[in-house]
């Protein structure tokens, strides 16, 4: 197994259907422990039950510092070590720019750019202390294209913060055996696609993709499962992209 007797710990991960949790499922067959990280009302307690015995679930504000903290904390005590964070938590608002209020661009910076700095912030004094680890920041392919099909101005800008973010903390912290890599999804089928996306839209979208489909969570969870293992053990700084071809650069 990959992950044996590692632990995990991902934000934003108690939605059944989403990113997160696919790749808590993908970490915990892996051999992982893994500790999910989202807001009371999601549940994150429920979500860990699901994966099986001897996974956490923990209520977290990935806006607030000290709330991250704790989360932190409580993984430490709970397991002893932290050998991975994916920094999966994020929200989106598709609105043009003439339409963003500062309350608008706060919010969806702050969750998922604050986020993925305080998160980060919170484990990375436990892996400096172990000499390893593995962060792995979702990003996304409106980051790189300018624009997705959910995403404003101000979600492409959140998601190019964390390219930027995470680049420079790979190199900072390379020589520590810590490493610090990111995920561009493409269209991915969640709970926001099958709201929002027709079976007609997503045909004409899917004629546009090399692949001829749109995503699922497990296509971005077994890349972050790939970066968090050994695998990977000589990437740091990279940007690996999950989009069936959607972006070829």
């Amino acid at each position: 197994m990959l992950l044996k007797d590692r632990v995990a710990i991902i934000t934003g991960g108690a939605g059944i259907n989403g990113l997160g949790f696919a790749t808590a499922r993908q970490m915990a067959a892996q051999g992982a422990r893994v500790a999910i990280l989202d807001l009371e009302r999601a549940d994150p307690a429920d979500a860990a039950a699901r994966l099986g015995d001897g996974h956490l679930g923990l209520v977290a504000d990935v806006t607030d510092k000290p709330s991250c903290e704790a989360a932190a904390a409580a993984v430490l005590r709970a397991f002893g070590r932290i050998d991975a964070l994916v920094n999966n938590a994020g929200i989106t608002q598709a609105v043009g720019t003439l339409e963003i209020g500062g309350a608008d661009y706060d919010r969806v910076l702050d969750v998922s750019l604050r986020g993925t700095l305080y998160m980060s912030q919170a484990v990375l004094p436990a892996m400096r202390r172990q000499q390893a680890g593995a962060i792995v920041c979702i990003s996304s392919v409106s980051a790189q294209r300018g624009g997705g099909i959910f995403g404003g101005p101000h979600y492409s800008a959140a998601k190019a913060g964390v390219l930027g973010l995470a680049r420079a903390m790979a190199r900072e912290f390379g020589a520590e055996g810590i490493r610090i890599n990111c995920v561009t999804p493409g269209l991915i089928e969640t709970d926001i696609t099958q709201g929002k996306l027709g079976p007609e839209r997503k045909r004409e979208i899917s004629a546009t993709i090399p692949l001829a489909r749109l995503g699922r969570a497990d296509d971005v969870a077994g890349a972050c499962v790939f970066l968090a293992s050994d695998l990977a053990a000589y990437c740091t700084g990279i940007t690996l992209d999950v989009n069936g071809g959607m972006l070829i650069h």
